[in-house]
């Protein structure tokens, strides 16, 4: 039974991943919810289940110390797998119909200041290759405000340095433009013609970003990059590839940059999502009041 699950839940991503146009990202965060489901239910049939099961499914993995978001993730990948099997007639009614959402608090993203973005992009070696393209891609991330698997994810053919501009493919295969400022572009043109090419040596690799070995970065490799370059620099806050973006997205609305261009910029699909930004950019009006108003 537990390889007739597997092979459901093979199917299940190779369908949706076809229809929906999924990242890799999203493919890999529903094998591994689905798996705990797997191992939770041993021999049942993943179509049997019930949605009083999945509830009890869920209520374990809360007494295990589950966070409210992760088991948010979970009901979410659980609703697009059991409506996936209802929809496709292998089971005659969707147990998560009435399964709710945990309310999950509304958290502001990490946010570093100006000076501390300064300090990063100053952190890489420019006398050494690695520190050349390390800081083509700091720059670029801070400019652009792509996700970390966008920028990694990046082809040479993706950017028109004439332009200015990448061509990025987002989430949901949503492609987009995003301009480039002129220190991204200025380090970019300087990696590309001094260190990826010597370092490919006429090697046909599509990636924008790669290794000594010819080979593509991988985000996981470039947030190591980035918490070795925090430590060095001295900044004490938990920084991430994700932390820039943030930046690039409050820094535009500090500048005066409006909501629905950073919306369009970030690639978000509903406004709504840009949003949180702006209470960010709301604690730097509160430290104007409190500055300069008679009775602040």
């Amino acid at each position: 039974m537990v390889s007739t699950n597997i092979d459901l839940v093979d199917q299940f991503i190779e369908d949706v991943w076809l229809i929906d146009g999924l990242s890799q990202n999203t493919v890999d965060a529903y094998k591994t919810d689905l798996s705990h489901l797997c191992v939770f239910v041993q021999e049942k049939s993943l179509l049997s289940l019930s949605e009083s099961q999945l509830q009890a499914f869920i209520a374990k993995r809360l007494d295990k110390g589950y966070s409210v978001r992760s088991n948010a993730r979970m009901i979410s990948t659980l609703r697009k797998f059991f409506q996936w099997a209802y929809q496709s007639q292998r089971m005659t009614k969707d147990p998560t119909q009435k399964l709710n959402f945990p309310k999950l608090a509304k958290a502001l993203p990490k946010v570093i200041n100006e000076d501390e973005v300064e300090k990063l992009l100053s952190a890489p070696d420019l006398t050494t290759d690695i520190g050349v393209r390390d800081k083509a891609m700091l720059e670029i991330l801070y400019a652009t405000g792509l996700r970390v698997s966008e920028l990694t994810g990046l082809d040479i053919e993706d950017v028109n340095l004439r332009q200015g501009v990448v061509r990025v493919m987002g989430k949901g295969s949503k492609e987009r433009l995003v301009p480039m400022g002129e220190y991204a572009l200025e380090y970019l043109q300087q990696y590309i013609d001094n260190v990826r090419s010597a370092w490919l040596l006429g090697s046909k690799v599509s990636k924008l970003f790669v290794s000594h070995h010819k080979k593509g970065i991988t985000r996981q490799t470039f947030w190591h990059r980035i918490k070795a370059y925090v430590l060095s620099v001295g900044i004490d806050k938990p920084i991430s590839p994700h932390t820039l973006r943030h930046a690039f997205a409050t820094h535009l609305l500090n500048h005066g940059a409006d909501l629905r261009s950073v919306q369009m910029l970030l690639g978000h699909s509903s406004v709504s999502t840009t949003t949180i930004y702006t209470h960010i950019s709301q604690t730097r009006l509160i430290n104007i009041f409190k500055k300069h108003h008679p009775r602040a």
